[in-house]
């Protein structure tokens, strides 16, 4: 007798380009089709394959012995070319190498240590938000709170000098673009990178940590050999790389889904205990990160489709934060949700070190806010700022009523 193993189920493809101009500035429509097409879907455009929904991306996420990082979270395959900077010892590196930079993080960022900190940044939004409304009650959310507050706090808690911070974000902006083709976002921060990139890895080196920060705690792991003196610099710049950006993005993102939810601001203001609900809220419903890729290590096969060793996926953590097939009513922003098991921070080993972090960035802030504040509305139609990999905005024009 012979047994024919089932043939692999035909290959949902798609022509159409997620890093292109249109489908960055409004992702949704791309992201609907993606996961009505299948559970893994090819970009013929770039040879890759594409996850959309919940389970699958999740999945993936957790799955890092299939699905490796250490190839590069971006679309270029580190096994086949050189990345333009060193690898990053957390997001672009799998056990063993992974667990010491990710445990003596995970340490210094942990909920516990940063108990200490709360007080001075609740008592530092508190100022920022005094300041923005004694000038006025109308002001460009994204440059009066989005881009101020994590720029004034996180830097100081690092231990980074105040000179030359101006670098930090189109640096992040340009690594973060990097994830994707070399598209004509890329292209506009090629010029400048080299600069906003030598000024970065020196504020890593021992010499310019101040004492007391999370940089000065990274190189004590170093004295101590929980980290190597090679090391230390690169889990320093993983701060300064993804600690900032993201941050400023999440922060827009929860402004942004209280001006246009007026009821869930009320009800911010009627129990403020719900800004951290609130917070990981605004994440599921606007992922900041949009996009991650892995490699597979093997053959893999999923959704019937067979996904061949070294072949680069590019999973859709916005899509999957958007699918219906897990979220009710998606698109709504509800403090009555439980939105824990987004993948907004990623899901498993990989998933965001410095979320409390950033956490309590935006729930110092907001708190702050709700205080002072009755109501918030926009003014004006707010602009995206494109990324390939990053949800963003670049002006949101907002009024808001005092309390």
């Amino acid at each position: 007798m012979t047994i024919i193993s089932p043939a692999p189920t035909l290959i949902p493809t798609t022509d159409e380009d997620p890093f292109s101009e249109a489908v960055l500035a409004d992702p949704l429509p791309f992201q609907h089709r993606l996961r009505e097409a299948g559970e893994v879907v090819l970009l013929e455009r770039y040879g890759v394959y594409a996850m959309g929904r919940y389970d699958t991306v999740r999945s993936a996420l957790l799955d890092w012995q299939g699905f490796e990082s250490s190839a590069g979270v971006g679309i270029t395959d580190f096994r086949a070319e050189t990345p333009w900077r060193p690898p990053s010892l957390l997001l672009e590196a799998d056990p063993p190498h992974h667990n010491a930079p990710r445990s003596v993080l995970a340490k210094i960022l942990g909920p516990r240590e940063l108990r200490t900190m709360a007080p001075r940044w609740q008592a530092d939004a508190e100022t920022l938000v005094d300041e923005v409304l004694s000038r006025g009650t109308e002001f460009d959310a994204v440059a009066s709170f989005a881009e101020a507050f994590p720029l004034r706090v996180f830097p100081d808690a690092v231990g980074i000098p105040e000179a030359g911070r101006e670098h930090l974000l189109p640096y992040g902006d340009h690594l973060f673009n990097t994830f994707g083709p070399e598209n004509f976002l890329v292209e506009h921060g090629a010029p400048r990178i080299a600069e906003h990139s030598a000024w970065v890895n020196e504020q890593c080196a021992r010499d310019h940590i101040s004492p007391g920060g999370f940089g000065d705690a990274i190189w004590a792991g170093a004295d101590r050999g929980d980290l190597t003196v090679e090391q230390a610099p690169l889990v320093v710049r993983s701060l300064l790389s993804a600690g900032v950006d993201t941050t400023v993005h999440a922060i827009g993102a929860v402004l942004h889904a209280f001006a246009t939810h007026p009821d869930q601001w009320a009800r911010l203001r009627e129990e403020p205990a719900l800004a951290r609900v609130a917070f990981d809220e605004a994440i599921r419903l606007e992922a900041p990160v949009q996009t991650f890729f892995r490699t597979t290590t093997r053959e893999i096969e999923l959704g019937g489709v067979r996904i061949p060793e070294r072949r680069k996926i590019l999973m859709f953590l916005g899509s999957a934060n958007a699918d219906p097939r897990h979220w009710n009513d998606p698109q709504r922003f509800d403090l009555s949700r439980d939105p824990s098991g987004h993948v907004g921070f990623g899901m498993g080993i990989h998933q965001c070190v410095g979320q409390h972090v950033a956490r309590l960035e935006a729930v110092s802030l907001v708190t702050a806010l709700a205080r002072r504040v009755e109501s918030i509305e926009l003014t004006a139609e707010p602009v995206r700022h494109l990324n390939n990999t990053l949800r963003a905005w670049k002006t949101m024009p907002m009024r808001v009523r005092l309390a």
